[in-house]
C-alpha cells in the first residue's frame, strides 16, 4: 500500500524528523545539567545543600528525562515513517540501528528511576552510565543523520 504525501507538505514532513531529534540532543544536555545539579547538590552540605535542593533539579531533571524519552521514542517512530513513506521500504543501516538503540537505552534509563528513588546507588550509577554512552552515541548518530539529510538535499536540488 503506498501513501502519496503531498508535495507541498514532503519538505515538511520529510525534515520533522531531523528538527524534532535536534530538539531532542539539546533537551538531553539540558537534562544532563539537571541531574549534573542534582547530583552537585545531594554530595553538598549545610546552606549549600540547602540551596540546591530549594531548586528542586531533582524533579526538573525527571521531568526533562521523560520529555526526552518521549521525544526519542516518537522521533525513533517517525524517522522510520517518513522514511518507510517516502521511500517505500526503511533503509537497514548504522542510522537505523543506532536509533532503534537509543530508543532502548532511554527506556532503560528511565526504568532506573523508581530504584534510584529507593536509594539505590548502583541504578543510579547505572543510570549516569547508560546515559553517558546514549549521549555519545545520540552525538555519532546526530552526524550520521546529518549525512543522510544532505543527500535528501542532493536529491531534492538535483529533481528540480
Amino acid at each position: 500500500m503506498a501513501i502519496e504525501i503531498p508535495a507541498a507538505l514532503k519538505p515538511v514532513i520529510t525534515f520533522f524528523h531531523p528538527v524534532l531529534m535536534t530538539l531532542t540532543l539539546t533537551i538531553a544536555f539540558y537534562a544532563l545539567y539537571l541531574g549534573v545539579q542534582y547530583r552537585r547538590g545531594r554530595s553538598a552540605e549545610g546552606e549549600t545543600k540547602k540551596a540546591m535542593m530549594g531548586k528542586r533539579y531533582n524533579q526538573k531533571h525527571f521531568q526533562v528525562g521523560s520529555l526526552f524519552l518521549v521525544l526519542m521514542v516518537m522521533g525513533s517512530i517517525g524517522g522510520m515513517a517518513v522514511t518507510y513513506l517516502n521511500n517505500g521500504k526503511l533503509f537497514f543501516g548504522a542510522h537505523l540501528l543506532a536509533g532503534l538503540g537509543l530508543a532502548a537505552l532511554a527506556a532503560l534509563s528511565a526504568s532506573l528511576a523508581p530504584l534510584m528513588q529507593q536509594g539505590k546507588e548502583w541504578a543510579r550509577v547505572t543510570h549516569i552510565s547508560i546515559n553517558v554512552s546514549l549521549v555519545a552515541i545520540f552525538l555519532w548518530q546526530t552526524v550520521t543523520g546529518f549525512d543522510i539529510v544532505q543527500r535528501i538535499l542532493a536529491q531534492m536540488t538535483a529533481t528540480t
